[in-house]
């Protein structure tokens, strides 16, 4: 199984990296590619850079995506080489996942509309108006339609990522890595107290 995780200027460290974490341990079974706009070191909100091994015209396609969020996702929605990328590469695979407001990005291609999805509750409205075709579920940890995994905000996306290892494999290998990564996995989708917390409920 290939993967590839998308960076662009201004990406949220974990929304990438705790993804990834769980992806990884699939080791045998995946192959992990961190994909931009061109190779070459990327940075993050916080500032530490991701290193880009493929860019959007290296060609070949995904079984596996995955989609950050971050403060970049406010400029990234109007690059149309970014978005035209995305929604080719997510028309091709057979699973796509965001984190945070990565759904902003996918929402763009129009890929999620007509489908539930969620995001950071934080920006929940921002997101919303990228998208408003999408139907968006302001309490959720993640949403799973069809091959389209969207989560809420940051830490969020291990969950998420957990779900869709159990969805690809089966949920005792989900767990099983969960177990490995000492990471308390809430398998519950709908178990989001931050909705709440900023009154989308």
């Amino acid at each position: 199984m290939k993967l590839a995780a998308l960076v662009f200027p201004g990406f949220e460290l974990l929304d990438l990296y705790g993804p990834l974490e769980m992806f990884g341990m699939l080791r045998e079974e995946a192959t992990i590619s961190v994909v931009a706009e061109q190779t070459g070191a990327v940075p993050s909100t916080q500032g530490p850079k991701a290193f880009a091994d493929s860019s959007f015209d290296s060609g070949g396609s995904y079984d596996l995506l995955l989609v950050p969020g971050g403060l970049g996702t406010r400029r990234e929605v109007d690059n149309q080489a970014l978005t035209g990328w995305l929604r080719q590469a997510a028309e091709q695979a057979k699973l796509v996942t965001t984190v945070c407001t990565g759904a902003s990005l996918l929402a763009r291609t129009g890929l999620l509309d007509g489908r539930k999805a969620t995001t950071n509750k934080a920006a929940f409205r921002w997101v919303e108006t990228q998208g408003p075709a999408v139907k968006w579920q302001a309490k959720a940890r993640w949403v799973e339609d069809g091959k389209y995994f969207t989560s809420a905000g940051v830490s969020a996306g291990m969950d998420m990522a957990l779900a869709a290892i159990a969805r690809l494999f089966d949920l005792e290998k989900a767990r099983a890595i969960a177990r490995y990564a000492e990471y308390r996995w809430s398998e519950d989708s709908g178990d989001d107290p931050f909705a709440e917390v900023h009154g989308l409920v």
